[in-house]
């Protein structure tokens, strides 16, 4: 009887052992996804593609099934063919609000309420944009993606502020070490497959 439950007991160690095992490969696996997403978004308006390519590596990491470097690339080559346009989009966003910056700084009449609206703006395409990528599949139209994000980002407000979050802690960890901001950005990718899935179970 004594020997049953000694043999439990290591049994259940090792189950835990395991998962831990399990949950640190899968943090690895985020950050090197996240150095990877950095590298496709070298071209600059790229970075939607990246993304979208970065989250469905790590669906398939998190589904037990096998991809790596060549299936990131693929899922990359797919996903940029309407992605530029959205990286294209996200640049003159952020170019306006840049301009309603300097209206805010030249001190014109309502710049820092319209200066606050278009970074209020700028934040929910980003976070639209990342709902997006999470849930891209090959053959998808980005128009019709960021469609269903936006109304998701609106909807599930408590989602949105974690990839805000996740957001903040890039542009922190830019600030004060700016290679740490590289492998993070796979972190982000985790958060947004986490929010979605979490919409999905709700």
């Amino acid at each position: 009887m004594t020997q049953t439950r000694t043999t439990a007991r290591k049994a259940t160690v090792t189950r835990r052992e395991s998962a831990f095992a399990e949950r640190f490969a899968l943090f690895a696996e985020c950050l090197l996804t996240g150095v990877w997403i950095a590298a496709a978004s070298l071209l600059v308006i790229t970075y939607p593609a990246a993304f979208a390519a970065g989250s469905r590596h790590l669906r398939r990491r998190t589904a037990h099934e096998a991809g790596g470097w060549r299936e990131f690339v693929a899922d990359f080559r797919a996903a940029v063919r309407g992605g530029w346009v959205a990286g294209l989009a996200g640049w003159a966003a952020a170019l306006a609000v840049w301009v309603d910056v300097q209206a805010v700084r030249a001190g014109i009449p309502g710049g820092p309420f319209v200066g606050a609206v278009g970074l209020f703006a700028l934040i929910g395409l980003a976070v639209a944009g990342l709902r997006a990528a999470a849930v891209w599949e090959p053959g998808a139209r980005w128009r019709e993606l960021l469609g269903a994000a936006g109304r998701r980002t609106v909807l599930d407000p408590a989602g949105s502020f974690l990839l805000v979050g996740g957001l903040a802690v890039v542009a922190v960890s830019g600030w004060f070490v700016p290679p740490l901001a590289i492998p993070v950005l796979g972190a982000v990718a985790a958060a947004a497959l986490a929010v979605e899935e979490r919409g999905r179970r709700r």
